[in-house]
């Protein structure tokens, strides 16, 4: 079998696997549209395959300083944290600065120069000051609302660390776009995503929800030959066909939420 690339390639499997040519399945084309459109809203929802970690920077202005938030793009559904934007007092690279200063005083100290315990105990001390700065500094703390597409900021403004010109950095997960959407941010073919086997059974089970529920409105009709239509018993069918490709997803291929620890 071919691979599917394009939605008309994805409708036309659809509706083979119901019946069609052989038997006519009552179903608008925007009807099939729009179950397309459920089917993606979902994959991007829970499937893992459909988001990407990625880093998002940006530059403050005047109006993001005064109103507290950044505002991001809606490609973005979750933004897991912020970088600091001030150096902590073991990253520094001002050498004038106090924390260059400190960190400067402890590699004299800990390396073989300055009689220390040399590398290895350097490297277990820094882990330990960088412990120390997490716990005194800490980071930033965010608040991200993903239906006004804004990150609100609540430290570092207000103290002078961030001001007009400041770079800010978001670790973030941004969503695959659609093959429709001609790929606007460079991340290579994506065409894929209509050959993804949830993808295909999710939006046949949808169909087929969709024409069980037409066919309902004409319930007990005897059709020529004897033929009573059964809308219901459709529905009834995709409907379990439905919760059970979205808890195999949700269990199979969910990606599993992050614990925050300390």
């Amino acid at each position: 079998m071919a691979i599917i690339s394009s939605r008309q390639q994805l409708i036309d499997y659809c509706m083979r696997r119901l019946g069609e040519p052989v038997i006519e399945v009552n179903v608008d084309e925007d009807q099939v549209e729009d179950k397309i459109d459920d089917t993606l809203q979902i994959y991007r929802e829970f499937h893992s395959d459909a988001t990407f970690r990625t880093y998002y920077q940006h530059q403050m202005t005047i109006d993001d300083i005064e109103n507290g938030y950044v505002d991001i793009p809606p490609r973005i559904i979750y933004v897991t944290k912020m970088f600091p934007a001030s150096a902590s007092f073991v990253g520094s690279t001002n050498m004038f600065s106090f924390q260059y200063q400190v960190a400067m005083s402890d590699f004299h100290t800990m390396s073989d120069v300055g009689g220390g315990g040399g590398l290895s105990h350097y490297d277990q001390m820094r882990s330990y000051m960088e412990l120390i700065d997490m716990k005194i500094n800490g980071l930033p703390i965010i608040n991200f609302n993903r239906r006004q597409d804004r990150v609100y900021l609540w430290s570092d403004i207000k103290d002078g660390q961030i001001k007009e010109g400041t770079f800010v950095c978001f670790e973030c997960y941004e969503v695959v776009p659609a093959p429709e959407d001609k790929n606007p941010m460079g991340r290579g073919d994506v065409s894929t995503i209509y050959n993804d086997m949830f993808v295909k059974d999710y939006t046949t089970a949808l169909i087929k929800e969709q024409w069980g529920m037409n066919l309902s409105k004409f319930e007990g009709m005897q059709l020529p030959g004897g033929v009573t239509i059964n809308g219901r018993q459709l529905v009834e069918d995709a409907r379990g066909e439905i919760e059970i490709l979205r808890e195999r997803m949700r269990l199979e291929q969910e990606e599993p939420p992050i614990f925050l620890v300390g």
